[in-house]
């Protein structure tokens, strides 16, 4: 089969197309035919070393497809059996291995496609939305990039909580998107500072709460937008990594809240992992939550994908068709 592996860490020239053998399922484990891969900030941050991981190694942590094969003893699921996951590195490939127990089902009525574009992002905002800092109905909160992958499903979410939405983007084009996601105030940060347009959206007030995938170039500002107490959610770092600080600066500042959630912490259990998939799967199926895929890529140039996808030059989810 076809697989992007990486030898050495570096720019985008190190993810090579190559054949290798196909995997077979273990106890336990299940082979999936790909369908669709997804495309994400932490590939990246793997590929540049920011991230331990042994080499040589096929990169992708989210996937939907259809089941090949089962492992002993594996139950839940059978070969024809349309599944996704977002939890085991190697979706960069024609064909993967995951543990039955990292799987959930896609529904019927729910294309493969969007099921993978939806998968890693979705629960992503779920259980920011829901467990890290859970929206309240008439709360405003701000989340940056809102015509990312993360910060639509994000917006959409934050809505169906009742909240109000401010959201940042970077271009007019991007303004679209975020405002056909739901958002109710829109600022382009290359022409507005988002900080002093926060206070005039809000008439002076701070906001409980601002989920920043974006880092280094937004913390500090921020920081500023959060009234005492409030919640600082960092989950990305698109501009590059938050310095050191003292922590003084969160006392100073109204005794705020510093979070860096990541994924596993909030599907520890199966259970978790197959409510919040559920919620989302539901959610898009029913049309109550939208998921845009406007970017897709032929494995083949999985390079072109991260180069794009880091240069902010792609809307919605960006995925990998094998």
């Amino acid at each position: 089969m076809q697989a992007i592996r990486v030898h050495e860490k570096g720019g985008p020239e190190v993810l090579k197309l190559e054949e290798v053998p196909e995997p077979q399922p273990g106890p336990g484990e299940v082979l999936i035919k790909v369908a669709a891969a997804g495309v994400n900030f932490i590939d990246i941050y793997y590929r540049l070393g920011q991230y331990p991981v042994e080499k040589p190694y096929t990169p992708g942590d989210e996937a939907a497809g259809t089941v090949e094969a089962v492992g002993q003893g594996v139950t839940d699921f059978k070969p024809g059996d349309r599944v996704a996951h977002c939890q085991k590195m190697g979706s960069y490939a024609q064909y993967q291995v995951i543990p039955a127990s990292k799987v959930v089902p896609v529904p019927e009525g729910l294309d493969l496609k969007q099921a993978a574009a939806v998968m890693l992002q979705g629960i992503t905002a779920h259980y920011l939305s829901h467990s890290t800092y859970p929206i309240k109905s008439g709360e405003t909160v701000l989340i940056h990039a809102g015509a990312g992958g993360v910060g639509q499903l994000l917006i959409q979410m934050a809505k169906m909580l009742g909240a109000t939405v401010i959201t940042t983007v970077s271009t007019a084009e991007k303004a679209a998107l975020a405002k056909e996601a739901g958002a109710d105030h829109i600022i382009n940060y290359t022409e507005t500072d988002f900080e002093e347009e926060v206070k005039r959206i809000t008439g002076g007030e701070k906001l409980p709460v601002v989920y920043d995938s974006v880092g280094q170039s937004t913390f500090n500002k921020s920081l500023n937008c959060l009234r005492p107490r409030g919640y600082m959610v960092l989950f990305g770092a698109s501009s590059g990594p938050v310095p050191p600080f003292d922590p003084q600066l969160l006392n100073r500042r109204g005794s705020l809240y510093l979070t860096r959630p990541t994924m596993g912490h909030y599907i520890a259990t199966r259970e978790e992992l197959l409510a919040r998939a559920g919620d989302v799967f539901k959610w898009v199926a029913e049309g109550k939550l939208k998921v845009k895929f406007d970017h897709t890529y032929p494995l083949a140039e999985a390079a072109q994908a991260q180069t794009d996808l880091k240069a902010r030059a792609t809307t919605g989810k960006v995925l990998l068709i094998p």
